[in-house]
């Protein structure tokens, strides 16, 4: 069997090993709904969509992912098994895809369990599903950029609280750089074309421009950027800090 496949049904098989993974579910569940009923007015908008469900998203994952993350690397180093997972016939990139897939697709479960928010919307009026849908991509690829960073940052330490601090104040700032009010503020400092770069950089901007329905390849390439260099970053800090 491929090891990258090995180690991924490994790491997620040990996710729901403890009632840790099913707690996590069900926090994230609670509070989309939350989020999607109470705080983003979906009765009072009266519109048939889930543009409210989506937009709390990039604020959701800020502390749900770097939860998942925090454990990836860090746990491994702090109990010394990074070694003997090292020695084993994989290479470095494959045990990076390995449990950052795993990772990817135990935020993918949380996800989908959302479905009774899209039939909702369904049964209440006649909403754009190939919009939803196209949110529901935009939403996984961000959670996938948000789980890269927190993998590179849970490699560079053996504390997982300091992991998840790390990546909560890295993406944090990613996702400031597409606010308006910082773009604005930037734009009296700084040249046009700088205050665009800075907004290119940005989780909000690519993912708004995703939940609008509309995938655009840029958007795409973005992420897919965002996921490789971050894992690439990961595989380099592991090597470098192996004999730590």
């Amino acid at each position: 069997m491929n090891p990258v496949a090995i180690i991924f049904r490994r790491e997620l098989a040990s996710y729901f090993a403890t009632p840790v993974a099913y707690v996590f579910i069900t926090i994230f569940l609670v509070l989309a709904g939350w989020f999607t009923f109470y705080l983003g007015g979906f009765y009072e908008r009266g519109q048939a969509d889930l543009a409210p469900f989506f937009s709390f998203h990039p604020w959701l994952y800020l502390f749900l992912i770097p939860a998942i993350s925090m454990r990836l690397w860090a746990e491994e180093r702090k109990s010394g098994t990074i070694e003997l997972l090292l020695t084993l016939p994989v290479t470095m990139v494959q045990a990076v895809l390995g449990k950052f897939l795993a990772a990817w697709a135990f935020a993918a479960i949380a996800l989908a369990l959302t479905f009774p928010i899209w039939i909702s919307v369904n049964y209440l009026g006649d909403p754009d599903n190939g919009a939803i849908l196209a949110g529901y991509v935009g939403s996984l690829l961000m959670a996938g950029g948000f789980l890269a960073i927190g993998s590179c940052i849970s490699a560079a330490t053996r504390n997982q609280v300091v992991a998840f601090i790390l990546t909560v104040v890295v993406c944090l700032v990613l996702l400031l750089a597409g606010l308006p009010m910082v773009l604005d503020v930037l734009g009296v400092v700084l040249p046009q074309f700088l205050v665009d770069a800075v907004s290119s950089m940005s989780f909000l901007t690519h993912f708004n421009a995703i939940a609008k329905g509309v995938i655009d390849l840029r958007d795409l390439v973005y992420f897919a950027l965002m996921i490789g260099f971050w894992l690439y970053a990961c595989a380099v800090v592991i090597d470098l800090r192996k004999a730590d």
